[in-house]
């Protein structure tokens, strides 16, 4: 879900959104270095390596903590750029949580999670790691417990503007607030979904062609469209038929929803 429920002074606007982890998701590697140098190899030929979340989000963290080390960090892509899965921002946060580990910062989650801030909206909460009920811009986040279906994400081969979504005069901006205690009784929508699929006819299709197996509804502002299944089997069978007629350019997958973000699972382990 996304509501907007008003805009603030500076321009962004006041969200109630929900958010959940996939078990899928990019790779990086990090590598401690002792001449304070960071170095990013893997970046997208369309990102230079100085505007990569990844490079930013080591920079600042270094800037902050006056650290002397440096890092050698690899990245590999497996999320699309654009596709409204918050790759760049889980990678963001990926980067500050492993370097507080491999740099022995010892800094805080809520620390951590305002130098996440200034570098996106959805940056805390990867660095928070848990499902939550988030206000503000997005960053004011609550702990919540969801189901954890199965999902099958269709990503259209086109990238969907935030900010042009954002500044659409038709897009509603006037959503009546939601109180986390109310949320499982109220109806979940996506108020940018509209005015998406009004530019994009691509994201129209995808959800149309989700809703002949179960409900399509569009992540964040797009492109990528999802519907939930119960269990795997489910969500395999409609994906097989899907792909017999998708687009060659269009990618797809299944992935589990998981209530705590893969990388504090796997922090939980060191």
């Amino acid at each position: 879900m996304l509501h907007i429920t008003g805009r603030r002074e500076d321009g962004y606007h006041e969200l109630q959104t929900v958010f959940q982890f996939l078990e899928v998701g990019d790779s990086l590697q990090f590598e401690c270095r002792d001449d304070g140098a960071i170095q990013l190899s893997g970046s997208p030929d369309s990102v230079s390596m100085e505007e990569n979340l990844v490079y930013r989000a080591a920079k600042k963290l270094q800037q902050e903590s006056l650290c002397q080390l440096g890092v050698n960090i690899r990245l590999q892509k497996n999320m699309p750029l654009g596709a409204g899965l918050g790759g760049g921002s889980s990678d963001a946060a990926t980067c500050l949580l492993a370097l507080n580990r491999l740099w022995q910062l010892n800094l805080s989650i809520e620390y951590l999670c305002e130098i996440g801030l200034t570098l996106g909206a959805d940056v805390p909460v990867f660095v928070s790691g848990v499902a939550a009920f988030a206000e503000g811009v997005g960053e004011k986040l609550r702990p919540i417990s969801l189901p954890e279906p199965w999902f099958l994400v269709l990503i259209p081969p086109i990238h969907v503007s935030t900010k042009e979504i954002f500044c659409n005069g038709q897009l509603t901006r006037d959503c009546s607030p939601i109180k986390l205690c109310d949320l499982s009784r109220q109806q979940w929508h996506n108020v940018c979904t509209p005015v998406v699929v009004e530019s994009y006819p691509e994201v129209a299709q995808a959800i149309e062609i989700l809703n002949n197996f179960s409900i399509g509804r569009m992540s964040g502002t797009g492109a990528s469209v999802f519907a939930e299944f119960k269990n795997k089997a489910l969500a395999d069978a409609a994906i097989s038929e899907i792909r017999k007629n998708l687009p060659e350019n269009w990618q797809s997958f299944v992935a589990k929803g998981l209530n705590e973000s893969p990388l504090h699972t796997f922090l939980k382990s060191l």
